[in-house]
């Protein structure tokens, strides 16, 4: 049996609808899935939209159960105030936070298996006064990780960052050598320890507009990227690069790769969500634990309006579950 914690994410927005939506079919028979959130909140949210669920309080002594359909297992994380659906309160951080430290702990603990996260506002938060950047660097302060990397999932797309949640501007001054080259020894080893390929081939973007034109459009291919690439290849990693974003990501340059190292958020991204938003994964390397989480955000203007797609957190739990059994 394979138990997944997952996350009910900022409250007045589609992580309770999409949670409900996930629970409305039982899951496959080896996984247990363990809500960790507000029930009270569940079942108002559930009761706005017209679905009759049933809360089990989650209880880390009995044996592992997959549930019921419309059944939701929850480990019981109160919220100072329940919110209307797209009205976050700054007054929840803390609990949201607390939510996550918990799931954190079961994952180390062994009491579950992997975490899987619905979106959080990271605005709502840092309003909170606690200075927040994202689920992905959280979980790696919580587990004293180092360096952790970010990977989006599409199908056989896989595109991490060598970059996250920063302002554009602060990019280029974040690029070392060092650090580029401890986020592809990173992806190496898990796509090779968590996703079972024997020797991953790895595209790494240029920064600049045609990979910097020989220096002529900036020069952080020849003085960063580059050498990091060499560095790697040192290490034995099959790297190429830095190659042009604009037309790496097109299929035929892709498809000798297994993965695709791209420089910061809005160069990655963009084209894999382009490609399988809704479906697509988010999935954090580096971590002692199993982390994924789905592609979106909170969607304040979906929540409790019946509309909001549970694609991505289906396909979440699937590839946490997938992951698992790999490690196995």
């Amino acid at each position: 049996m394979i138990r997944l914690a997952i996350t009910v994410g900022e409250p007045a927005g589609i992580g309770p609808d999409i949670c409900l939506e996930l629970a409305r079919t039982a899951p496959p028979g080896d996984l247990e899935l363990t809500f960790v959130g507000d029930a009270g909140h569940l079942l108002g949210r559930a009761a706005a939209l017209g679905q009759a669920v049933r809360i089990e309080p989650f209880d880390p002594h009995q044996p592992a159960a997959a549930a019921a359909p419309d059944t939701l297992r929850v480990w019981q994380v109160d919220l100072p105030r329940s919110p209307p659906p797209g009205r976050p309160d700054p007054a929840n951080a803390l609990a949201l936070l607390e939510g996550l430290d918990h799931a954190v702990a079961g994952c180390l603990d062994g009491r579950f298996d992997a975490i899987v996260t619905a979106p959080l506002d990271k605005g709502v938060i840092c309003d909170a006064g606690i200075p927040f950047s994202g689920h992905t660097e959280y979980l790696a302060a919580r587990t004293g990780t180092a360096q952790v990397v970010m990977l989006l999932v599409a199908g056989t797309l896989r595109v991490a960052l060598a970059t996250t949640h920063l302002p554009l501007r602060q990019v280029p001054d974040a690029l070392t050598i060092d650090g580029l080259t401890g986020t592809l020894r990173i992806l190496d080893h898990d796509l090779r320890s968590r996703f079972g390929i024997a020797r991953p081939r790895i595209a790494v973007c240029g920064l600049n507009p045609h990979a910097g034109e020989r220096g002529h459009l900036g020069r952080e291919e020849i003085d960063v990227i580059g050498p990091a690439i060499v560095a790697g290849q040192a290490l034995g990693l099959d790297l190429a690069g830095p190659l042009p974003a604009d037309t790496l990501f097109t299929p035929a340059r892709l498809a000798p790769f297994d993965a695709v190292l791209a420089m910061y958020h809005d160069q990655g991204l963009p084209v894999l969500k382009y490609a399988g938003f809704g479906q697509a994964v988010n999935v954090t390397l580096g971590l002692p634990i199993i982390r994924s989480s789905v592609d979106h955000g909170t969607a304040y203007d979906l929540a409790g309006s019946g509309k909001a797609d549970a694609g991505s957190l289906r396909a979440a739990v699937t590839l946490a579950a997938e992951l698992v059994r790999a490690g196995r």
